[in-house]
């Protein structure tokens, strides 16, 4: 009873008002993050379709979907949506100093955590929607892998 009306007071004059600013602030980098995931994965189905159109090979469209799966797991070509949320650890620090917020580290690996878990869903939903083994018709291919993409994204 004793701490409750001043810790109410601390946190209404000293945190409260810059809440608001703060998530702006925080989402800029988690935001960028987020987007690169979906460029990427939009980059990669992309790169399935020009090929298939190519090639018109149904072994290989089946190894590019195959390939598509491993993409939440490719450190490399993930790197670039990990990237953009390390930006927070600047952001951070200045949190740190004012608020006392800690595990900034934490923070970080989370949202890239949660990133990679996009990607995954993403995978597995179009692996789901798109079957090449279900595909009869190859001339249709293109356009069906092109509106489950969609569909994905969406």
């Amino acid at each position: 009873a004793s701490v409750s009306e001043p810790a109410q007071k601390c946190c209404t004059e000293n945190i409260q008002p810059f809440l608001t600013s703060i998530l702006e602030e925080l989402m800029g980098p988690v935001s960028s993050g987020f987007t690169e995931v979906r460029l990427l994965f939009d980059k990669e189905v992309n790169e399935i379709i020009q090929d298939f159109q190519k090639t018109n090979d149904m072994t290989r469209l089946k190894e590019n979907v195959d390939q598509l799966m491993t993409l939440p797991f490719n450190s490399v070509k993930m790197e670039p949506c990990y990237l953009k949320v390390n930006l927070l650890q600047e952001l951070l620090q200045d949190l740190k100093s004012r608020f006392k917020v800690y595990h900034i580290d934490f923070v970080i690996q989370r949202t890239q955590n949660f990133m990679q878990e996009l990607m995954e869903n993403a995978v597995y939903t179009f692996e789901q929607l798109f079957s090449p083994s279900h595909q009869a018709d190859s001339a249709k291919v293109a356009t069906t892998i092109e509106k489950v993409k969609l569909r994905v994204l969406k």
